[in-house]
Formats: C-alpha cells, structure tokens, sequence
C-alpha cells in the first residue's frame, strides 16, 4: 500500500533553515508528482510546493517563492523541501502528497515551528 512518512520538522529561529524529507513507498514513484502541503493551526490546508514526476516541472505558492525548494530523488524514492529565511508565518503541520489513481494520499506531517 502507499505510504508517505516525512522527517524533517522542528524549532528554528526566523531567518534560519530545515530540509523536510517525504520517503515514499507502494507505488512508482518516479511515475507522479510529488506535493507538500502545510496546515496551520486555524487555517485551511494549503499547497505549498509540488514537483513533477522527472523533476523538471516545479510550481510554489508565492508566499514561499525565492525561499523554499522543492526537489526528489528517484532513486532513493524521497521528495525533499529545503526551506530558508524561515519566518513564522511559516509556522504549521508539512504534510507530503501523492494522487494517484483519483485518490489523495497523506503523510501523518512533521510540524515546523518558526519561534524566537
């Protein structure tokens, strides 16, 4: 069956980074695009990044444009979001997404908390 386990999440003072790390197993994973969303505490699920299947397609929500990454490695199975310039908005629940045969699949999320 798919499974979506990420690692990654922590505290980190504004301005500073973390990479979150989506491991992916029970389907092709080199044949779908890969999704991180995030929720904050009160706010509606929000997508944050996706990739395409190759890698060579990326799209961002604004708010994150120029300061977060998205990448994967086929090989290992693993999307990744390198997030920098940290700041508290950024603050929520980062869970990684695959729809596959019209079926959306979650991670049980990592929680980022941007704090002083």
């Amino acid at each position: 069956q798919v499974q979506l386990v990420e690692s990654g999440g922590g505290l980190v003072q504004p301005g500073g980074s973390l990479r979150l790390s989506c491991a992916a197993s029970g389907f092709t994973f080199r044949l779908y695009a890969m999704r991180w969303y995030r929720q904050a505490p009160g706010k509606e699920r929000e997508l944050v990044a996706a990739i395409s299947g190759a890698g060579g397609s990326t799209n961002y929500v604004d708010s994150v444009k120029g300061r977060f990454t998205i990448s994967r490695d086929n090989a290992k199975n693993t999307v990744y979001l390198q997030m920098n310039s940290l700041k508290p908005e950024d603050t929520a629940v980062y869970y990684c997404n695959v729809y596959r045969l019209s079926i959306d699949y979650w991670g049980q999320g990592t929680q980022v908390t941007v704090s002083s």
